[in-house]
């Protein structure tokens, strides 16, 4: 008998093993690697990662994967793992599959969390999530790649708790990206104290005073056994962004881009802004991603109207979209004046089901009308793997050579098989690692385990 949902986690953390590991679980978890790895590489070159270079190097941008209920599953959870598999000794060696079974136990932890709240399904209002169900992410990831036993599993969740949580007031602020960084360095150290003998609460997810203070309607369940567990990665993708902004604005961009096509004349160019009259855009009801006017960076990542504009006026969005001199300029400024929300009472503010219906009236009268219910990229429309490694060759060649972006391409693409994952960390260090790419190239060793499909 189980005493709690609290040890049920801990039994899940503690007793998951590589076998457990399905075949579509590490193909998708492998992909939700390489996009954060270069999602990372390029927040490198950000205001906010040369304010906070102790801090965060993963999320210093929205451009990193997004799951349902809402979170940003990897950002808490792979930093830790990089950072352990560095400090370990050299023996024993931690494999690929090793690192594999910590990071779909973080994901995992994180997934079911979110399940037991119905106000989760929403986009959320108070907290933003990855700094709660991440923080307890990265404590179970780290548990189980340190291999701590059950108690202590159990106590780095309690402590974990203590540490969760930022008010979604600061999206669209510089402040924002701490909230992954600081839910990747705070589960570790309750990690790490859970492993000093700390305790906390043993019943802390079992409780409305525990960790269901951050949902109102907060329902806990026992987990299934581990005999008959199923990965919520198996059961449902995760969405990756074609550019740096709130999940919810990939619809608007994909309905202004269906809207543009009809303003494009037969010459091939674009109708001027002062022959459109107004613009509509039919969203959720989202007040952090209402922002008619964004004046920096941040905003703009959280603007449906900016986005929209944006690619009606450059037919695409991509990330010199949200610089400066892209936001201010005049035409952006135009269309700005003329955008107009509406809240239809079917459009509810959740990834899995929201979507955008865009109509442009020119002055003259004739009005378009565009929908998008799903946008590339999403689950139910996913990435090829072909486009999510032009997204890693891009991001990441920002700060490596082009010889190290392959080498990591290859090394995260056979991360199953691979002996010692410090290969990984050892890519990762980027430009004071480039002498040991050579001495890498050709020279990977891998194993063969067999996995249950």
């Amino acid at each position: 008998m189980l005493k709690s949902v609290t040890e049920s986690f801990a039994r899940m953390i503690h007793g998951l093993k590589v076998d457990h590991l399905t075949d579509s679980v590490i193909q998708r978890s492998k992909r939700m690697i390489l996009d954060s790895l270069g999602v990372g590489f390029l927040g490198t070159g950000t205001e906010v990662f040369q304010k906070v270079l102790q801090y965060s190097k993963v999320h210093s941008m929205d451009f990193d994967d997004t799951w349902h209920p809402a979170t940003h599953p990897s950002g808490a959870v792979l930093p830790v793992l990089t950072a352990l598999s560095e400090a370990l000794p050299e023996t024993p060696k931690a494999s690929g599959l090793d690192l594999l079974l910590a990071f779909n136990v973080g994901i995992e932890v994180q997934g079911r969390l979110l399940h037991f709240s119905e106000e989760a399904k929403d986009i959320p209002k108070r907290f933003h999530p990855p700094s709660v169900v991440g923080t307890l992410g990265s404590a179970a990831a780290a548990s189980k790649f340190l291999g701590l036993s059950l108690t202590k599993c159990r106590e780095a969740l309690a402590i974990a708790v203590s540490h969760a949580g930022a008010p979604i007031a600061n999206a669209a602020t510089q402040t924002k990206p701490l909230h992954i960084g600081n839910a990747a360095k705070h589960g570790m150290e309750a990690t790490f104290l859970a492993m000093m003998g700390l305790q906390g609460n043993k019943k802390i997810l079992d409780l409305g005073s525990g960790f269901g203070a951050f949902y109102a309607n907060y329902s806990p369940k026992d987990l299934p056994s581990l005999d008959s567990h199923i990965w919520l990665l198996d059961q449902q993708d995760v969405a990756f962004k074609s550019f740096p902004a709130h999940l919810a604005t990939h619809w608007v961009a994909d309905g202004a881009a269906a809207v543009r096509k009809h303003l494009v004349t037969s010459e091939g160019t674009l109708l001027p802004a002062d022959h459109i009259e107004r613009i509509v855009l039919r969203v959720p009801d989202v007040q952090y991603v209402n922002r008619p006017f964004p004046d920096s960076e941040h905003e703009a990542r959280h603007s449906f109207q900016y986005v929209a504009c944006a690619m009606l006026l450059d037919g695409s969005v991509t990330v010199p979209s949200f610089q400066s001199q892209h936001i201010n300029r005049p035409q952006v400024r135009e269309l700005l004046e003329k955008v107009v929300l509406e809240h239809p009472p079917d459009n509810l503010p959740s990834f899995n089901t929201l979507y955008c219906e865009m109509s442009i009236t020119l002055k003259d009268g004739t009005t378009f009308t565009e929908r998008s219910d799903t946008f590339y990229g999403h689950w139910r429309k996913p990435l090829s793997q072909e486009d999510l490694q032009k997204k890693f060759r891009t991001n990441a060649s920002k700060v490596l050579c082009r010889d190290t972006v392959e080498s990591l391409l290859k090394v995260v693409e056979s991360l199953e098989d691979l002996e010692d994952c410090s290969m990984l960390t050892t890519l990762l260090r980027g430009p004071y690692a480039q002498e040991e790419v050579s001495k890498l190239s050709g020279m990977v060793s891998f194993h063969r385990t067999t996995l249950p499909i």
